[in-house]
């Protein structure tokens, strides 16, 4: 019964509803001190002739189940009341969602007591697995990198000396809590060939924001709202900064978007000028964090460009966290050619130190061949699954099958929420 749902756990309506009884109580006590007892006298006596008339005969235990019918019959009354108060006021805030306000306001209590979680990368894996993490909890942070150079955010880079807004518009929009047509505006995308041409709108949103409120922080801030976001969206650093390769024959690639183009195999790679400030907000997420997502993504022009500001990876080694990386499902090339699962997890541990993962999560469902066909035609692999190096290295392996079945390919966010929930969840048993 749609009634009843006000009394599933968690919703905090259990006690108000006594609370209003005990006051029906005592409005009761109180008019029956003002216009005497008699009336209920004759209440009682006609319910003890409505018993004995019945049963033939006085029956307590009779009367006392009218009188529980009574009790039923009158906190059914008031919740339907209480129910009906609520909807009107709902109806003049949100009038296209009154129908469904005691699923709204589950929904809402559920993911408030979700897990303080805080997700690290950038590109299109990181704002793919804020879509599933928004199901799960309101508390999710993500931090995102700002080494990206190229496209309409290295422009923007460019000419106006803001931290790329990419990366962090896409995290905003898989965040958002809104209309699907707003979500739309701010992917759109102009087209032709003039100066406009491959601008995001949300990038020239966040670039006015940003000159508005002063800086980028701020305008996430006041863009989150404008949006309706779950959670937060934070750079890793403000400072404009670079992302440069090592590669193993020595050389040097300068720029986040020309180190795949190289087509060489990486070495390390680091932030230029060094040292690379974080946002303090961004430490404070990283602490106050139960669970660290790291990945999915380019594990060196995504994932490694956070954890090499100042102070991020010592951060999360300190924290209490789990902490968990996301392996990618295919090699890239130009990154990581020939990369199985615990090439990625040592290339972390090797630029930020050990400890810095606690589990990482591998698919181990099978690539259909003609996706495999595919992307091996442009030099991509599944990433192998190499086990005993991965526990040689101290991390604990989570294998499911985490991949969209669309496409067999890329990681689908609802699996990957629903195997962080089953992690968190087995940790907590086993405490």
């Amino acid at each position: 019964m749609h009634l009843l749902k006000w009394l599933y756990p968690g919703m905090h309506f259990k006690r108000w509803l006594l609370l209003f009884m005990a006051g029906g109580m005592l409005v009761s006590l109180g008019l029956a001190l003002i216009f005497n007892y008699k009336y209920l006298e004759q209440v009682e006596e006609s319910i003890f002739r409505f018993v004995y008339q019945i049963r033939g005969s006085y029956d307590y235990g009779a009367t006392a189940m009218v009188g529980a019918v009574i009790i039923l019959l009158g906190m059914a009354v008031m919740l339907l009341a209480i129910r009906f108060i609520i909807r009107s006021v709902i109806t003049l805030i949100l009038p296209e969602n009154s129908a469904d306000l005691v699923d709204i306001v589950y929904e809402k209590r559920r993911l408030k007591s979700g897990p303080v979680i805080t997700a690290i990368g950038g590109g299109h894996g990181l704002s793919m697995l804020l879509r599933g993490l928004k199901t799960m909890t309101d508390h999710v942070t993500a931090i995102v990198t700002v080494a990206d150079d190229g496209g309409s955010s290295g422009r923007l880079r460019e000419e106006l000396g803001i931290i790329p807004p990419g990366d962090l518009r896409n995290c905003l929009v898989a965040l958002a809590d809104t209309e699907p047509l707003m979500e739309r505006l701010f992917q759109y995308r102009f087209g032709g060939n003039k100066e406009l041409a491959g601008h995001s709108f949300g990038n020239l949103f966040l670039a006015a924001m940003s000159g508005v409120t002063g800086d980028m922080e701020s305008a996430l801030e006041t863009s989150s709202k404008v949006l309706a976001v779950k959670g937060r969206v934070l750079p890793a650093s403000t400072q404009y900064v670079r992302l440069d390769a090592t590669m193993e024959d020595g050389t040097v690639v300068c720029g986040e978007s020309r180190i795949p183009l190289a087509k060489k195999r990486i070495k390390s790679v680091k932030l230029s000028p060094s040292p690379v400030m974080p946002v303090a907000a961004a430490i404070d997420a990283i602490y106050r964090a139960e669970v660290i997502v790291m990945g999915p993504g380019s594990l060196y022009t995504s994932v490694m460009p956070n954890l090499l500001v100042e102070g991020v990876a010592e951060a999360i080694k300190k924290s209490s966290a789990i902490k968990v990386y996301i392996c990618n499902v295919m090699t890239q090339s130009g990154e990581t050619d020939g990369y199985t699962a615990s090439m990625h997890v040592r290339a972390i541990i090797e630029h930020a130190g050990q400890g810095i993962i606690d589990y990482v999560v591998v698919n181990n469902a099978p690539v259909s061949q003609e996706k495999a066909a595919h992307y091996a035609a442009h030099g991509e692999y599944p990433v192998a699954v190499d086990e005993e190096e991965l526990k040689a290295l101290g991390v604990g392996i989570v294998q499911a099958d985490i991949v969209n079945r669309a496409d067999g390919i890329h990681h689908d966010p609802n699996k990957l929420t629903e195997c962080l929930k089953e992690l968190i969840h087995r940790l907590e048993d086993s405490i």
